[in-house]
């Protein structure tokens, strides 16, 4: 990533795509959560149990953060994929979120 035009452009885009598959997800039925979106962060919020997931750009580092099950996950541009990534495990974005949604249910 070469700018912080460029990651914004990618972080808004990843974001966007997101909040498309998070709201697709929020009618299945037993879903149990809502996406909102504040300042530029995407919020996913549980009613039981009560959780929240709050999904950041972090335009300093170029990264993508979650805050989710009391952990901190921070994501870094493919540019091979074109996606951001969890280096850990390899996940995408919305791979690792879908996860961490269904880690939530099964608390």
């Amino acid at each position: 990533m070469r700018d912080d035009v460029e990651f914004r452009r990618a972080a808004d885009a990843a974001l966007d795509g997101l909040k498309q598959h998070l709201i697709e997800r929020e009618e299945e039925p037993g879903a149990a959560f809502e996406v909102e979106e504040q300042a530029g962060a995407l919020n996913v919020l549980f009613e039981q149990p009560p959780a929240k997931f709050v999904i950041t750009p972090n335009a300093p580092v170029r990264q993508i953060w979650i805050s989710a099950l009391a952990a901190s996950f921070k994501l870094d541009w493919d540019s091979r994929m074109e996606k951001f990534i969890y280096p850990r495990t390899g996940e995408t974005l919305i791979t690792l979120l879908d996860r961490l949604i269904e880690e939530h249910r099964d608390h």
